[in-house]
């Protein structure tokens, strides 16, 4: 799950890249075309086609073809799971600590 993670949350290691994606969960399970996408975000039809590339390479991203579009949407399982893996062990060491100033 480390390499997993790691590739997701490099992904979206960009302020243009959340932007993105922002805009795609924003949206919901329908998506966007790169064209909506682009009228949203206000990015250059090269500069969004490389983030996107590089959101689907890590995984939050899903792109599928539709005759001569591309909808692109959130993948929100990977969101999610992102989100538990960040939190997991959330406040873990707290109770430690609390113990040990008993």
């Amino acid at each position: 799950m480390w390499g997993k993670a790691a590739a997701g949350f490099s992904a979206m290691g960009s302020e243009a890249r959340l932007q993105v994606l922002k805009t795609l969960v924003r949206a919901g399970q329908a998506g966007l075309t790169v064209g909506e996408i682009q009228s949203r975000t206000g990015m250059a039809p090269s500069t969004l086609a490389h983030h996107l590339r590089f959101l689907a390479a890590g995984g939050v991203v899903e792109q599928k073809k539709s005759g001569r579009t591309t909808i692109n949407r959130a993948n929100f399982d990977e969101l999610r799971s992102l989100a538990q893996f960040i939190l997991s062990e959330c406040c873990a060491d707290e109770s430690r600590k609390v113990a040990n100033d008993g």
